[in-house]
């Protein structure tokens, strides 16, 4: 079956779509849904489900936030790249500068992807 390596923006969480909580279990109620859980989340002990995610943002107040928040443990640590200042909702400053030094970061999902069995 194919996998999904999702890559996010901000601190925009999905799970709860997926049928998995807060504490990394899942709830849902749907045959399929479990069936096909393996395309976003890998299976850790105790049927606990990590997402196959990298999260970014060029603020480290953003990613402090979803980390210290109720999905904090729910992400691989080295999967969060953030830069040390925001843009200041400035495009130019956030293409050019704060998001040209995390550009490297970001390419490199490769770590993720070597996870997976059928990208």
């Amino acid at each position: 079956m194919r996998e999904i390596v999702h890559i996010q923006g901000g601190q925009c969480v999905i799970s709860d779509e997926h049928g998995i909580d807060p504490s990394s279990n899942y709830v849902g109620d749907s045959d399929l849904q479990l069936e096909r859980i393996s395309i976003y989340y890998n299976e850790a002990s105790s049927h606990k489900y990590v997402p196959q995610a990298i999260l970014v943002d060029l603020e480290a107040g953003t990613m402090d936030s979803v980390r210290s928040g109720p999905f904090g443990h729910f992400f691989r640590p080295d999967n969060f790249i953030f830069g040390q200042s925001g843009a200041g909702n400035n495009w130019a400053r956030g293409h050019y500068t704060e998001g040209a030094e995390l550009v490297d970061s970001v390419l490199d999902v490769r770590k993720e992807c070597e996870n997976c069995d059928c990208l």
